[in-house]
């Protein structure tokens, strides 16, 4: 189904700016609008790929994995983001466990297939900044969303892969809060110690 009007209707979104609206704000809209289907759908709109952990640990977050690939909806492009972001976090974790010496205890295989997705953990696990590196993760993040929506600027597709944008900036938008926090405390410190000398 096509959605010319709610699609023609959308601020143009471009990486690293401001997102014109909250992701929650884009769903209330999108609610008004999809069929009940395609609107249902939006649920699986989200950066975690939907892990999956034991039924009796539902609601217990520590004990996360992405052991079982995400079951496939009706969605191409949630289908394709939910397994390149599931093969980028088990590749992450993968460098990780290798980073530390331990043997056996990575609960899933980390596949090579996507493989821009392995190539992207290799590069930003090598990044020394963790800021970068989650900045970098985004970016191709971005990039490999706008890969999946294709071409119909119309498609419910295309309108899932905004929500996924809007996730993405929303995060940006808290690395900007904390980079501005550690620049004041920086800039607050420089003060400090400037009066100090000046007052001996």
């Amino acid at each position: 189904m096509a959605y010319y009007y709610l699609a023609a209707q959308l601020p143009y979104l471009s990486y690293g700016q401001a997102a014109p609206m909250s992701p929650d704000a884009y769903i209330k809209l999108c609610q008004e609008k999809l069929s009940k289907s395609d609107a249902e759908l939006l649920t699986l709109c989200s950066l975690d790929p939907v892990p999956l952990s034991s039924k009796d640990n539902e609601g217990d977050r520590s004990g996360l994995s992405y052991v079982e690939i995400p079951a496939p909806c009706s969605s191409p492009l949630i289908d394709r983001w939910r397994l390149w972001e599931r093969a980028l976090r088990l590749n992450l974790a993968r460098f990780r466990i290798q980073r530390i010496k331990r043997e056996n205890s990575a609960a899933v295989e980390a596949p090579e297939d996507p493989a821009d997705a392995a190539a992207v953990a290799k590069t930003a696990f090598a990044m020394e900044s963790p800021l970068e590196a989650e900045i970098f993760l985004d970016e191709a993040r971005w990039k490999a969303i706008e890969t999946f929506q294709g071409i119909d600027n119309f498609s419910r597709d295309m309108l899932y892969a905004y929500l996924l944008k809007l996730l993405i900036l929303e995060r940006q938008s808290f690395f900007r809060v904390e980079d501005g926090f550690a620049e004041y405390k920086g800039l607050y410190a420089a003060v400090m110690d400037a009066s100090a000398v000046s007052g001996s």
